[in-house]
């Protein structure tokens, strides 16, 4: 009798474990479902505009991804481009996101766009150190934003507009790399002891969420992280790599998790690429960088695979922040993320306050 009871209890024990094995595989199964990594049901358009900012006599040129069909309204995100780049960059995103209605802003910084390296083949580094050190070109991306968040209100209400009526202006995000990364944590409240000099305002609450891929750090900022972050209360999803370093900036690839670490005031989200470095981000072939005159650097290999990823979270958190989906703020929070990452680098979140 004990015998039996001992086989039973034995037997007992092995249809429980077994029950909890294939409960934490379906658990598991569940959360690493890929999150919108195809491209989303919205055909995308794009159109150009030339806006100029007459108050500051400056052109601001723009690409915008729209869902072609459906009415909206849709959330906006303004994207900043990096160094040397332009409007046409970063497509992989503003298609993706587009396909998923979001209306996606595409800047070109004047003073740090493709014309500082175009022309300048005898010394294109030198060209680009000189535009990356110059603050005007700092205060200006930051004005370019506030301006092109007011055209984009404007174009909401024009009668001949693509998007009259579509765009969700109450819902807006900011993106950006490299340098683009950098205006985007001066939008939502990044200080600088070099702008704190200015009458310009960089701060603007219209940005709701934002993502900053490879934000810099220079040795001021490092010097005093309290001041430079502790005004930033917008959630914010910060993306790096273990090679990410520049030959620009001085900033060190271990550095990059700096924004993250010290920003308290909302949700804060932290991918880091096992491989990936700085140009990653960018969307640019390895080999089209050669036709540029810029330094290709080492890698790449894994270049799609992290674009992927890249895609995958940036949607979530834009459905989790601009749309207030829960399902994709669990997504994120529940170990979605790093399922889908899984040996390809490390996913770090924490909550506001922390």
């Amino acid at each position: 009798m004990e015998t039996m009871m001992r086989r039973g209890a034995i037997i007992t024990w092995m249809v429980l474990a077994l029950a909890q094995m294939l409960a934490g595989g379906q658990a598991r199964g569940q959360a690493a479902e890929a999150y919108k990594k195809a491209p989303g049901p919205c055909v995308v358009q794009t159109v150009l505009y030339d806006w100029v900012d007459t108050a500051r006599n400056r052109e601001v040129p723009v690409k915008i991804y729209y869902p072609k069909e459906e009415k909206g309204p849709f959330p906006v995100i303004i994207f900043s481009h990096g160094l040397g780049g332009s409007r046409e960059g970063y497509a992989y995103l503003g298609n993706h996101w587009a396909s998923y209605g979001y209306v996606s802003v595409h800047l070109t910084h004047k003073g740090s766009d493709t014309e500082v390296w175009r022309g300048h083949a005898e010394d294109v580094m030198g060209a680009m150190k000189s535009a990356a050190s110059d603050w005007r070109n700092a205060i200006s991306r930051a004005q370019d934003v506030h301006f092109a968040i007011d055209q984009v209100t404007k174009l909401n209400g024009e009668e001949n507009s693509p998007l009259k009526g579509r765009l969700d202006l109450e819902h807006i995000g900011m993106a950006g790399h490299s340098f683009g990364a950098w205006t985007t944590l001066a939008v939502i409240g990044q200080g600088a002891a070099a702008l704190e000099r200015t009458p310009l305002r960089f701060a603007d609450p219209r940005v709701k969420a934002a993502i900053a891929m490879s934000a810099p750090v220079s040795a001021a900022m490092k010097g005093q992280v309290d001041t430079t972050y502790s005004r930033i209360k917008t959630p914010c999803f910060h993306m790096t790599g273990t090679l990410d370093t520049s030959p620009i900036a001085d900033t060190p690839a271990e550095d990059r998790r700096i924004p993250y670490d010290h920003i308290t005031g909302a949700d804060q989200y932290l991918v880091t690429f096992e491989g990936g470095d700085h140009m990653v981000f960018s969307g640019v072939k390895r080999q089209n960088l050669a036709l540029t005159g810029l330094p290709r650097g080492a890698g790449g290999e894994k270049d799609a695979v992290f674009q992927d990823l890249i895609r995958e979270g940036s949607t979530a958190f834009w459905d989790a922040y601009l749309r207030n989906d829960e399902k994709a703020k669990k997504w994120l929070a529940d170990g979605g993320f790093e399922a889908a990452l899984g040996k390809e680098g490390k996913f770090e979140k924490k909550p506001a306050g922390k």
